[in-house]
């Protein structure tokens, strides 16, 4: 059986001291509700990519900052639709393993970034 706690020993860190996973698929995978159950398992703060337009936004606010040593982060998630107000993401904690969870987090485009990736494909079509 596979022990993502066994693999996580082997992984290096690739955003300072920070080992990042990514938890990507199609929209209704399941993705946020595994990133909720594998961060208590791990004690992992997950960060979610619907927060970010673009993906340089997700490498300006959330791996550049610990790059440099922040113990905490902050930012404000992207209003997606009119009326549409988010609350701002405030000291949220560094933790030693990060999740990135939401379609395309496992992009080519944050490689440099992301240490393990998990891609969720649903058994079912839904329709």
């Amino acid at each position: 059986m596979f022990n993502i706690s066994e693999k996580l020993l082997a992984t290096k860190p690739k955003v300072g001291e920070v080992i990042f996973i990514a938890i990507d698929g199609h929209g209704g995978s399941g993705k946020s509700i595994s990133a909720k159950l594998l961060s208590k398992k791990l004690q992992a703060e997950v960060i979610h990519t619907d927060d970010f337009s673009g993906w340089d936004n997700v490498i300006d606010k959330v791996f550049k900052p610990i790059i440099n040593g922040a113990k905490t982060l902050s930012y404000q998630p992207i209003s997606w639709w009119s009326g549409h107000h988010p609350q701002p993401i405030t000291n949220q904690a560094v933790t030693k393993i990060m999740i990135l969870e939401g379609v395309g987090s496992s992009r080519t485009e944050l490689t440099d970034y992301i240490s393990f990736n998990i891609l969720l494909i649903p058994r079912r079509k839904f329709v």
